[in-house]
């Protein structure tokens, strides 16, 4: 991240924030103790005994792709924090104009005014990641009130419904307000704000007020209501944003879309609108179900907040799946086909001025969103993703070929392909510093997409045209060593030293480059002569070497500082998320790294996504135990400071950033399953945290999905189901065989890799 532009994230004020967040849980933990014994939640469930005193620490996320929202729980006066994922000011800003690239903004909020209901009794509020739906409880003056929230994606608004056990329970008021200074109108009981941006981007919000009994009326800007039994919110919103730069990205009015939205949704039952979300939402989510073992009772006992800092402390398996599915749930909220993918906060936002713009940074940070995407088994979300490179591509080829930092000795500029700077927006806009290879790290994840789904279409009308278009590119930019070695010239390893030719974070991902665009061609059977000559200059390719103290040198000179603390790790990127280093083929490479990893350490600059890339970086090197201890650096205090927020978002320094929680979810995956090497791997780096558990649903690449299941830290059983009908190796430790099956068919083996399930189709090989 380009911490150097919020220097006082890095000063006083932060870690003042972050010791109260710190501390605050501990000294509720003993009051919590004696409340919540009696009730131990599901481990899929985040919890709490208090409302958020700040909305992006504490507020809980729901989401349907495209429109989010934060809840606080508050008793007396609730707040939901709303998001449209394409709010943005800002243009194509051609130059890297950070001042014309914007920033992703708040649309809004509703505030619900609950005048008596503070103090209160027995107050929760949760957020359940099996149903997608959050939750506060709490009694006061004899009443037990509820609420509950959720974001549905069929109906395409969000929905909120208060209750309570006794009638005529409710007064108060419900306002709507824009964060633009927009003016609010009530027609009936809906309230609407509309308004457009600076950039010309028009939008609007309607929420529709439906109250169970009692009298309503409109009061100024609000809606008040005396002695309901209930009301349901009923919030769309839009956008005039569509992802198409041949219209400059402006689509229609919002106003008749969202219309019919709130209409539809408003006549339809409570009990239909949420059965059709939860259907929706589980229909991705309940893929793939993972058991780590049982905490200890006095830890389920905890809310959330409370029982993450414990967590840091010592083994919680529960904990590590609440992260896990925590991962996947954000991903099914903030990233559905149709809407834009997940930037740096995902999709919640209480600012109009947010950290980093809440952009899209090239440099780690959109990659790593969805590298859980393909393993974890939500591979429909990853396509926002590819919607919005293409739709960007247009215009960021004519900046690339622009570019003076491309001028070539001769003053030519490049002709062909394009590259990215380090941030983008969403409409074509550049900012921040050219991140040379971000093209490459970009379509690695095309790749991947088909590597795990065999979507040959995919594969032949949207993967495999900007992989050639960016192997051109490299094949014109790659400068030529005195001894014949190709580099990328004047490259940067994230995010800092020096600028130089041939450093091993630009070589890495044009060896990614050259690999999946040689393995897409030969799996269409396409273009054989060009193959030819991205083969060749694969080999020329200068490949990282081993410094003066064993490390994988960052640079082509070896000038490493083996004190150096640095949150990134960009030289090893060969290692994960690339498959150029693997502990079989290059295993003096993978000990490199591995020291050099082991001198970035656990603190210094390190911040909460850097352990969480670090996490699949030691699974990649088979340590499992030392994957454990980074996820364990995820959770614990560092500096005064907490990695997480008591609501699990990742904390960067002290703001949310998103990508850490994404990173971990896939860290644990690659822990339990790999398939990068041509071998499907089992349970390549199991802590001795995890001695018995089982996971269903994991995806391997070639279309399979994985169950295993294992005691003692013993692999006793695991399910494969082909989706394709391909052939695979299996491998568990020195065990290998080879599996051929039928598309759609399954076969389970016990732990030494004999079929449990009558098959002839099953092959032993020599142990690798």
């Amino acid at each position: 991240m380009n911490s150097h532009r919020f220097p006082a994230l890095r000063t006083g004020m932060p870690r003042i924030v972050c010791s109260l967040a710190y501390l605050l849980p501990i000294a509720l933990a003993p009051a919590v103790r004696a409340h919540s014994a009696a009730a131990a939640p599901s481990p899929s469930v985040l919890w709490y005994l208090q409302p958020a005193y700040d909305i992006m620490a504490g507020a809980l996320p729901i989401g349907n792709g495209r429109l989010g929202g934060l809840i606080a729980g508050g008793l007396s006066d609730e707040r939901i924090v709303l998001n449209d994922d394409s709010l943005w000011t800002g243009d194509t800003n051609p130059g890297g104009d950070y001042g014309k690239m914007g920033s992703y903004q708040k649309l809004g909020e509703i505030d619900i005014d609950l005048p008596g209901h503070d103090p209160a009794d027995g107050y929760r509020r949760d957020l359940d990641l099996a149903s997608a739906t959050a939750h506060v409880r709490y009694r006061t003056g004899g009443v037990t009130y509820q609420r509950e929230y959720f974001a549905s994606r069929p109906a395409r608004v969000l929905v909120a419904r208060f209750t309570a056990d006794k009638p005529a329970a409710y007064s108060g008021s419900i306002a709507l307000a824009g964060a633009h200074s927009e003016k609010t109108t009530i027609s009936g009981n809906r309230l609407v704000f509309s308004g457009k941006l600076s950039n010309g981007m028009a939008y609007e919000t309607q929420l529709q007020v439906i109250a169970d009994g009692g009298a309503v009326h409109t009061d100024g800007s609000k809606v008040t209501f005396d002695h309901c039994n209930g009301f349901i919110l009923i919030l769309g919103a839009g956008t005039s944003y569509i992802m198409d730069f041949a219209k400059n990205y402006v689509g229609g009015d919002p106003h008749p879309a969202i219309s019919q939205h709130v209409a539809i949704a408003s006549q339809t039952s409570y009990a239909r609108l949420r059965h059709d979300h939860v259907a929706d939402y589980r229909s991705l989510f309940d893929r793939v179900s993972l058991s780590l073992g049982d905490s200890p009772g006095d830890r389920r006992a905890l809310p959330t907040d409370a029982r993450k800092i414990l967590a840091a402390q010592g083994v919680d398996p529960e904990m590590d799946q609440l992260l896990f599915q925590y991962g996947r749930y954000l991903m099914i909220a903030c990233s559905r086909p149709g809407g834009l993918p997940a930037n740096l906060q995902g999709l919640w936002n209480d600012s109009n001025t947010p950290p980093w713009d809440s952009d899209y940074h090239t440099d780690i940070n959109i990659q790593m969103n969805y590298w859980p995407a393909e393993t974890a088994n939500l591979s429909e979300c990853a396509l926002p993703l590819f919607d919005f490179v293409e739709s960007q591509v247009p215009s960021w080829r004519t900046q690339t070929q622009a570019a003076p930092e491309y001028k070539r000795p001769s003053g030519a500029l490049p002709t062909r392909g394009f590259d990215l700077r380090a941030s983008t927006n969403i409409t074509g806009g550049m900012g921040w510093l050219w991140i040379k290879t971000a093209n490459a790290w970009l379509l690695q994840s095309y790749w991947e997409h088909y590597a795990f789904t065999g979507d040959r279409d995919f594969l032949r009308t949207r993967a495999y045209p900007l992989l050639k278009e960016a192997c051109e590119f490299w094949d014109d930019e790659l400068k030529t060593l005195p001894d014949g070695r190709l580099v990328v010239a004047g490259g940067w390893s994230p995010e800092h030293g020096p600028f130089a030719d041939g450093t091993s974070f630009n070589q890495e991902l044009v060896w990614d480059l050259f690999t999946n665009y040689l393995d897409a061609g030969k799996a269409l059977g396409i273009d054989a002569d060009y193959r030819a000559r991205v083969t060749s200059l694969r080999a020329k390719l200068l490949v990282p070497k081993i410094g003066r103290w064993g490390q994988l040198q960052e640079w082509r000179d070896d000038i490493d500082d083996p004190n150096d603390r640095h949150r990134h790790t960009s030289h090893l990127i060969g290692v994960y998320p690339g498959r150029q280093f693997t502990l079989r083929q290059t295993p003096e490479m993978i000990r490199a790294a591995k020291v050099s990893l082991q001198h970035r350490g656990n603190s210094g600059d390190a911040a909460e996504w850097s352990f969480a890339w670090r996490t699949p970086l030691y699974a990649r090197m088979h340590d499992g135990d030392g994957a454990y201890h980074q996820m364990a650096q995820f959770l614990a205090a560092r500096n005064s400071c907490v990695n997480l927020f008591g609501n699990l978002s990742d904390i960067t320094p002290a703001v949310v950033q998103i990508d850490g929680n994404f990173g971990i979810t896939a860290g644990i995956a690659e822990m339990l399953l790999q398939s990068h090497t041509g071998e499907i791997e089992l349970l390549p780096a199991l802590p001795a945290a995890w001695p018995s558990g089982s996971v269903r649903g994991l995806q391997a690449r070639g279309g399979f999905q994985i169950d295993e299941t294992w005691s003692r830290g013993i692999l006793t059983k695991v399910t494969l189901t082909s989706r394709t009908g391909t052939t695979c190796r299996l491998r568990y430790g020195a065990k290998l065989v080879s599996l051929s099956l039928h598309p759609a068919q399954s076969i389970t083996l016990d732990g030494h890799l004999k079929p449990l399930t009558d098959t002839k189709r099953v092959q032993s090989e020599r142990a690798g």
